[in-house]
């Protein structure tokens, strides 16, 4: 039996299963029921993992994803799981928030969605990639150009890394 995109079954499941190999069917989107307004939804996952693909190695970061609904919004759990699912996924850490954010704009085709990996460092150096995007032929096309340019103007102070 298939299951519908918007049909919600992580949420309140006593039987919870953490896939530890990229799954992005583990994604459940529920009804906006605000969809005449523009407002963000904002997550921070400061627990993300993924492995690089050539050595193996664990690399951690925080992943936030940010987006302006549409027609539907993400169902937090099945994201949790989501994002968890990359525990094993060996792939760098550009392609990481790439995957991420195109798996999220197939299933919500969001009015605007960004996602910012903030890698912690290893061999000395820290990886922060950034990708973003706007539904096309609409105000949100032009936003993505102008917060991709200037998403950066104002970093935050590193003392935790």
């Amino acid at each position: 039996m298939s299951r519908r995109k918007d049909e919600v079954k992580s949420l309140g499941s006593k039987n919870t299963k953490y896939a530890t190999d990229y799954d992005k069917t583990l994604l459940e989107r529920i009804e906006n029921k605000h969809p005449e307004n523009d407002y963000f939804v904002k997550f921070n996952c400061p627990e993300f993992t993924s492995l690089c693909p050539i050595t193996g190695q664990p690399d951690f970061a925080t992943i936030y994803i940010s987006y302006i609904p549409d027609k539907y919004i993400v169902e937090s759990k099945s994201l949790k799981l989501y994002l968890f699912s990359f525990r094993n996924h060996g792939d760098f850490h550009e392609d990481c928030v790439n995957i991420i954010m195109n798996d999220l704009i197939e299933l919500l085709e969001p009015k605007y969605i960004e996602v910012w990996g903030k890698f912690l460092p290893r061999g000395g150096i820290s990886i922060d990639p950034y990708v973003n995007y706007g539904k096309p032929d609409t105000k949100y096309e032009n936003m993505k150009e102008q917060r991709l340019l200037w998403h950066d103007l104002n970093p935050e102070k590193v003392d935790n890394r």
